[in-house]
């Protein structure tokens, strides 16, 4: 199966009441699905859960992850609500491999500019900018897509960000260039965090 890339907000409070309460109650059926030494691991992400919800590994997610998806049969609607309930907010997710490849390239490419590194978990001011940087990318490599909101609004405000991402399409091939699909994920995915103060996490998972 494909790995989707999930985008997350979390939920501190939730996470300190909802996690933490179902992780007590269902220990038994949440070992099976974490690493070595289960227990020790179990006790790490319930004081995570208690102190920030954030400060959960990216392996500790995805292993919470793979215990919710269990419980809700692998339907992916009823995985996120499940989620939500305990603090953890998928807002968005690229599930077509071809796109998420196309996300990650265009992220790499604007981490080798900046010689930064996002990783698993970044601010959401951070986030924000490259997600404009995306904007611009992902429009100026399919030209019938340029005229809207997102690009016109966002340009007079960021000459140098525009001018990186023409830049960089110039320097692709163009069977190196991504489809116009994945510039509806860069709006989308602007309109949902353009007033967020927390962090965005990102995670793949099967």
């Amino acid at each position: 199966m494909a790995e989707r890339l999930y985008f997350i907000k979390t939920n501190p409070v939730v996470a300190k009441i909802n996690l933490y309460n179902k992780l007590c109650r269902e220990e038994e059926h949440v070992l099976p699905f974490l690493k070595d030494d289960q227990k020790t691991s179990l006790e790490l992400i319930k004081k995570k859960a208690l102190d920030h919800i954030d400060h959960l590994s990216k392996e500790e997610l995805q292993d919470l992850f793979r215990w919710f998806d269990v419980a809700c049969h692998a339907e992916p609607e009823e995985l996120k609500n499940l989620l939500f309930t305990h603090g953890i907010d998928v807002f968005h997710e690229i599930s077509d491999s071809s796109e998420v490849q196309a996300f990650h390239q265009i992220l790499s490419g604007y981490e080798k500019h900046f010689r930064i590194n996002f990783g698993y978990k970044t601010d959401a001011e951070a986030f924000n900018r490259f997600l404009i940087y995306g904007i611009f990318f992902s429009a100026l490599a399919n030209e019938n897509i340029q005229a809207n909101f997102h690009f016109d609004y966002l340009k007079s405000g960021n000459k140098d960000l525009y001018s990186i991402a023409e830049a960089a399409v110039q320097e692709r091939k163009a069977d190196e260039l991504p489809s116009p699909e994945i510039h509806h994920h860069f709006s989308e995915l602007y309109d949902g965090t353009k007033f967020y103060k927390g962090n965005i996490l990102m995670l793949t998972h099967a």
